[in-house]
């Protein structure tokens, strides 16, 4: 599965795991580097997780920590979002060496862009393709990480949000609130 991903949620951890050693190699630890989300509280970042899960990706699959802004609008061989150990999970195992149209998009969504989303919205507030990988929650402030295909919504306080990609540039993509009828 082909992920682009528009943006990153708010809290990060790194994992190392302990030296390998590989036919004819030095022990070389492994890394990994876990993304989910998070709200202000008292001003300080904290999980507030009402859905837990992370986004990992590996170091040895060409994801750069130091410059983390460079990997948005990228796309990655993933493997499709699972539950893992009860968690929601999505494994980004190799950045491509150049952008092809995804199947999905990794993308954040916050109150500040959709008014708000109501979670026990009669009718769903995500498309039934999207899928929740994180989503904290702390009084108004919210933070949702979800991995979606092109074309596909979530309801909002402000309305519905469609995802549509750039007709050029197919790893790009953004939110578009619809028309009121």
């Amino acid at each position: 599965m082909l992920i682009s991903v528009l943006g990153f949620g708010s809290i990060w951890t790194r994992r190392e795991a302990k030296p390998t050693l590989r036919s004819g190699h030095f022990p070389f630890p492994a890394l990994a580097y876990y993304n989910t989300t998070g709200v202000l509280v008292a001003n300080k970042l904290r999980y507030r997780p009402c859905v837990y899960g992370v986004a990992r990706f590996n170091a040895s699959g060409g994801f750069r920590p130091d410059c983390v802004h460079q990997m948005v609008e990228k796309v990655f061989d993933c493997e499709p979002p699972c539950v893992w150990n009860g968690h929601n999970k999505v494994l980004f195992k190799n950045l491509l060496s150049r952008p092809e149209r995804p199947d999905a998009y990794l993308l954040i969504v916050t109150e500040e862009q959709s008014g708000g989303i109501t979670r026990e919205r009669a009718g769903g507030w995500l498309h039934h393709e999207g899928c929740v990988i994180s989503f904290s929650e702390c009084k108004e402030r919210q933070e949702a990480m979800l991995v979606m295909p092109a074309y596909t919504w979530i309801r909002g306080r402000l309305g519905t949000f469609f995802l549509e990609p750039d007709a050029r540039k197919p790893w790009r993509a953004r939110l578009v609130l619809s028309a009121a009828v």
